[in-house]
């Protein structure tokens, strides 16, 4: 038999009927705050309609020219022909990175930050959709830019880099670029419309065992075999998982197994990553596997090294209701039931470095549905979607919905008082960069 076994779907299927039966029965988050003018809202929600081709010119352009991290120098091109174009002073190159962009409108008061995301994944494109992250952003920003003068305030768009396992946002996040911004909001396009989705923290380490070479036939017992331990190691994770919180996931692959069968490797690798759904969960788990690895080299004889984050290591998201109410109330006008938390089931998801910054100022993550329940991230199938008509329809109404929230922000002291007073309940801000330290 040459062909994989491919996986029953059964369990695929119930848990797709009763998400839907979920789905037909949830309300909305519900919002008791007045948010901006209903008059200010209509003509903020009217110019993205105007202007709706610009936007989707720009994701249609993204879309067809995919570029991956930290090299999506022509997609923050595009991004910044289009703000220019609407009279915008555009910065590229922000926080040292060269294809982070930043653009602002208004001046003084409270600051609310629309994020932008570009890279693609390799072979596969806009699997995650990050066209419309992007252009969706854009026209937030530009349509929530026409409304400061009477709001007050201020409204600035970050393109942030890297999304896919760069850690861009962290990256800027270090060289300040968020240090003076209140709040901040992006959308994330996915199979259904959630208002706060849990997304789960995320680290990776780099195991690699250092062990004695030796003629694997004549002299096997002059050895110490670093696969060995590479294995031992792979295998004290799966056994792990039995006694894991639901919400974690370990998943691992063999870098390195050494060189020729005939010689006891002296060297052998692995790479895992780490995640779970909270801070401190994610802390306990990457201490587990740690000791799995100092486990394995005891048994083996070898030395072990563990390289924790090569890239920075990616927090769960703090939700703010508060906020994310908003949004759902906006994207209410828009036809769309935004639904709460634990509707869809939370373990289909994965992790994104606006977590790191949600733990620094109050966020909203909401993802926007692109009307197919069997979507799936990262894949061809997303890819294809993200570029449809289904596509076009998040650009426009995550638009909308980005730049109503931040004007209702702007707008009404007692909501952004309900915003800061969540994240304080929450905990309030963490020291990020030291807190696996």
């Amino acid at each position: 038999m040459t062909e994989p076994v491919q996986p029953d779907e059964s369990y695929l299927r119930a848990v797709a009927a009763a998400t839907e039966r979920a789905v037909a029965s949830a309300e909305p988050l519900r919002s008791g705050h007045a948010g901006a003018d209903e008059a200010l809202l209509a003509e903020t929600e009217r110019w993205v309609t105007e202007h709706g081709d610009d936007l989707l010119g720009l994701s249609h352009e993204l879309h067809a020219d995919p570029e991956e991290g930290y090299a999506e120098h022509r997609s923050v091109a595009r991004a910044a022909e289009l703000l220019r174009s609407f009279g915008h002073d555009v910065e590229v190159g922000v926080g040292g990175l060269d294809t982070a962009l930043r653009a602002s409108a208004g001046d003084g008061g409270p600051h609310v930050a629309v994020l932008a995301e570009y890279d693609a994944l390799p072979g596969i494109g806009h699997g995650c959709g990050h066209n419309i992250i992007c252009s969706a952003g854009v026209g937030g920003f530009l349509a929530a830019a026409t409304a400061v003068g009477r709001t007050g305030g201020r409204v600035s768009l970050f393109g942030t880099p890297a999304e896919e396992g760069g850690g861009g946002k962290e990256h800027l996040a270090r060289a300040g670029v968020f240090d003076d911004v209140d709040a901040v909001v992006m959308l994330h396009p996915f199979s259904h419309d959630i208002a706060t989705h849990p997304f789960l923290g995320r680290r990776q380490v780099e195991v690699v065992f250092h062990g004695v070479a030796a003629h694997a036939s004549a002299q096997p017992f002059m050895g110490r075999n670093a696969l060995d331990a590479v294995v031992a190691t792979y295998q004290g994770v799966a056994a792990m998982r039995q006694h894991m919180p639901s919400t974690d996931r370990v998943h691992g692959v063999i870098t390195d197994g050494g060189k020729r069968p005939n010689v006891v490797p002296d060297r052998a690798a692995a790479l895992f990553y780490v995640r779970s759904a909270e801070p401190g969960s994610l802390q306990d788990l990457a201490r587990r596997v740690e000791s799995i690895a100092h486990g394995a080299a005891s048994m083996t004889g070898c030395g072990v090294e563990l390289n924790w984050d090569h890239n920075p290591a990616y927090l769960p998201i703090r939700h703010n209701d508060a906020l994310a109410a908003r949004w759902a109330r906006h994207q209410a006008r828009r036809g769309r039931t935004s639904l709460p938390r634990g509707v869809v089931p939370d373990y289909l998801t994965g992790s994104t470095d606006l977590g790191n910054i949600s733990f620094r100022t109050p966020a909203i993550h909401p993802m926007i549905g692109l009307n197919d329940a069997g979507l799936a991230l990262h894949t061809e199938g997303f890819a294809a979607a993200a570029g449809s008509a289904a596509g076009d329809a998040a650009v426009i109404d995550g638009a909308i919905g980005l730049a109503l929230t931040t004007v209702d922000y702007l707008a009404d002291g007692e909501l952004r008082d309900a915003v800061s007073d969540e994240f304080a309940a929450a905990g309030g801000p963490l020291d990020v960069p030291n807190y696996f330290t």
